[in-house]
Formats: structure tokens, C-alpha cells, sequence
């Protein structure tokens, strides 16, 4: 296994606990990084020849290099990988009593580039690096002797594969099915296998989803960027009295009155199909209100140069929210954005009830599951936040 040797003080992060190895903390004069293949493993090693571990480069990527393990010249074979998704699932197991949830969450299990979720019997597989493409064979290896799954699906449709690289599409294999079955929380969703967003299921929700149906009963409920309905429809089955889907996919909202009606046939549900903004705003006009508001959007902020107009969506989208809720009533705000501090997200909260003479009585700040791990030495690898509030005047 040859050698990549940084550049002095440029180990301080890695010997913090962190994976990532950039471009410009490469020695390239001592070792060039055209000189490396896209995914080979290397031993990674400071400026004075002390190993730091083992990684796989792209020479190709800002982020050159990530690494897989401690120990120098450890290659991430099949051996390497059947001992970490064993591993994660030991962990899923202890969590979770059914096979619903992401198994493998990249740098939070130590598998940089590997995202893998479970529907039962069927997986989905996300690879977004050089090194874990250039292990696909191993990797499927391993997740069918550890799993046996009837389906796979490579949902490799992914912009950070551009990123390194990367072809894009996607690949099944096995009779994958057109619907995926979820169960979450005592409910059962329905969700788009080949069709949907992201892996099929945004399984990181799954505790704030319980946490916001605990205000449900007898409400009458928004869901903003609802997707397939999982904030809504768990509502539902707690109790509240109707639910209003918001999304601006129609196959979405065909899945979210799909999954309401299954799980709740007592509650009323409404879906409106357009922009989430101009819904809002149009709800408000026609005297709309809620005792409950969730919103859930997409990344406003996908990257760091999109900060202030990324920041600047959160805020409205927060205040015409709140403007949507009745005196006592209870909003749930999330950004899956990893760039957006919690604090800021927070203080869009803040913001708007204070811009309506109001105050937010925080109940609730939650992330992402656990299932979707956090790597300590890694803030990058904590990205959702989701704070519940109750207005009061």
C-alpha cells in the first residue's frame, strides 16, 4: 500500500478523530496526488513519516482522501466491511425491534461514501466516493450475506457523485418493488421505491415525528413539504381532527392521503398541491388556522455559499408558519441543512413569534435519529434539527 504524506501541521485535525483529508493538506512535491488511481487505498502519513491511518483517495475530489481505519496498510476489503455493517446492524437491532431504518450512515458507522437503508426485505444503497464505488462488488457481497435481501437498489443519482467524478443512475438488482412498506412509530407508510425521494423514506424524523404527534389530539394540522406524510399521518393516527398535506410533488400527495386513510380512516385530509410559500401565504388570506404547523423542506443551504439566501428561506418560511397558528398552538421547524447552525434555525423561530408580540415556549430540540449516527470528531455529519414550540401571547 503506498504512502500519502501531508504536509507539516496538517495532521492536527486527524488526530482529533476526523476522516477527511483535503487536497491542500497533501505534500503533493513529496507525493502528487495525479499520481494515485480514483478509490486506491493508501497509508496516510504526517510530515514526518508517523502513520495516521488508512483512507482512499480521489485525486480528483477537494476531499482527496477519507479514511477507513487506524491501523496503516488496512485495506477495506470485504473483511473490513462485513465487520462494520455487522456491527451497525448490532447496534440497529438494539434500537429498533423491526427492519425499518437506515443501516449504514456513512462516516457515523466509519463506511465513508456508504449510505444504505432498509425496507425489510429490500435495500436501498447510496455510494458517493471513489473508494466505496470501486467497492461495489464487496459491498453487495457483504450486505447479502449479512442481510439476504430479496432487492437492492444503487441510487446513485446523487450531485456529490458529480462531485468525485462519478456516473450517475441507478441500478436493481433483483424484482425490486414499485412500493415500499414502512413501518414507524405503530404506523405503516407507503412510499415510491424507483420514484421517490432520496432513498424513499426519511427515516432521521422518526423521533421528532413522535415527539410533535404527542400535541395532536383534536388538532386540526398543517404539513408543510410533507412529502409522503410522515409528520401529518403520525399526527393522525394520535388523534387530530384533520390534516392539510402541502407539497409541490402530486405523487407525494397521493402517497400522504394514501398513507392517511390507512392509518387514520377518522381524520379528515386535505391535500394541496403548489408552492409551499405561496400556500401559505394563500391559507393565511382565506383565514386558515391551525394547532398545529410542521415544516419540513428541503436544504435551503446545500452549500456554504449558499448561506445568507439559503437562511433568508428558513425565515420566511418559519414566519409564515407562525402566522398560520392559533394562540397556544404548536410548531415543529426542521432544516436537514448541515450548514445551518441550530441556533439560527432557532432564531428564525424566535423572530417571527416576537415579529407577532408573541412568545415560543420551546418544548422540544431534536436531530436526527439514531440510526443516522453523529461521528463525535465530525460536526459535518450532524445536519438535521427540529425544534418544537407552543406560541403563547
Amino acid at each position: 500500500m503506498r504512502v500519502l504524506r501531508l504536509k507539516p501541521h496538517e495532521d492536527r485535525r486527524l488526530r482529533a478523530g476526523h476522516l477527511w483529508i483535503f487536497a491542500n493538506e497533501v505534500d503533493v512535491r513529496r507525493n502528487p496526488l495525479t499520481d494515485f488511481s480514483p478509490g486506491e487505498a493508501v497509508t496516510v502519513c504526517d510530515a514526518r513519516g508517523a502513520s495516521l491511518g488508512s483512507a482512499c483517495v480521489n485525486p480528483a475530489s477537494l476531499i482527496c482522501a477519507r479514511l477507513h481505519s487506524r491501523t496503516p496498510c488496512a485495506e477495506l476489503d470485504e473483511n473490513l466491511l462485513r465487520q462494520r455493517l455487522t456491527a451497525a446492524l448490532r447496534l440497529r437491532e438494539r434500537l429498533y425491534i423491526a427492519p425499518w431504518y437506515r443501516l449504514c450512515h456513512g462516516e457515523g458507522d466509519f463506511l465513508p461514501g456508504l449510505v444504505v437503508d432498509r425496507y425489510g426485505d429490500h435495500l436501498t444503497v447510496q455510494i458517493s466516493t471513489a473508494g466505496m464505488d470501486r467497492r461495489r462488488p464487496e459491498i453487495e457481497a457483504v450486505l447479502r450475506e449479512v442481510l439476504k435481501p430479496v432487492s437492492i437498489l444503487w441510487d446513485n443519482e446523487l450531485p456529490a457523485r458529480t462531485l468525485e467524478g462519478l456516473p450517475l443512475g441507478r441500478v436493481v438488482s433483483g424484482p425490486a418493488p414499485e412500493i415500499l412498506e414502512v413501518s414507524e412509530n405503530s404506523c405503516h407508510f407507503a412510499v415510491p421505491c424507483l420514484t421517490g425521494q432520496k432513498t424513499g423514506w426519511f427515516y432521521d424524523q422518526r423521533q421528532n415525528r413522535a415527539e410533535l404527534a404527542r400535541y395532536a389530539a383534536d388538532a386540526e394540522v398543517l404539513d408543510v413539504f410533507s412529502y409522503a406524510g410522515g409528520f401529518g399521518v403520525t399526527a393522525a393516527a394520535s388523534g387530530a381532527r384533520s390534516v392539510s398535506f402541502v407539497d409541490s410533488s402530486a405523487q407525494a400527495l397521493n402517497f400522504a392521503a394514501r398513507n392517511a386513510l390507512a392509518n387514520a380512516p377518522h381524520c379528515i385530509a386535505h391535500t394541496i398541491c403548489g408552492d409551499a410559500f405561496a400556500v401559505m401565504r394563500q391559507l393565511y388570506n382565506e383565514g386558515r388556522r391551525f394547532q398545529i404547523v410542521s415544516v419540513d423542506p428541503p436544504a435551503f443551504i446545500k452549500r456554504r455559499k449558499d448561506a445568507a439566501k439559503g437562511l433568508a428561506a428558513y425565515r420566511k418560511a418559519t414566519a409564515l408558519a407562525v402566522r398560520l397558528l392559533v394562540p397556544g398552538g404548536v410548531i415543529a421547524s426542521s432544516s436537514c441543512s448541515h450548514h445551518l447552525e441550530a441556533q439560527a434555525l432557532r432564531t428564525c423561530l424566535t423572530q417571527a413569534t416576537a415579529g407577532r408580540k408573541l412568545h415560543a415556549r420551546l418544548l422540544f430540540a431534536g436531530g436526527q435519529g439514531p440510526d443516522h449516527p453523529i461521528h463525535a470528531a465530525m460536526p459535518e455529519t450532524s445536519y438535521l434539527k427540529c425544534f418544537i414550540a407552543q406560541l403563547a401571547d
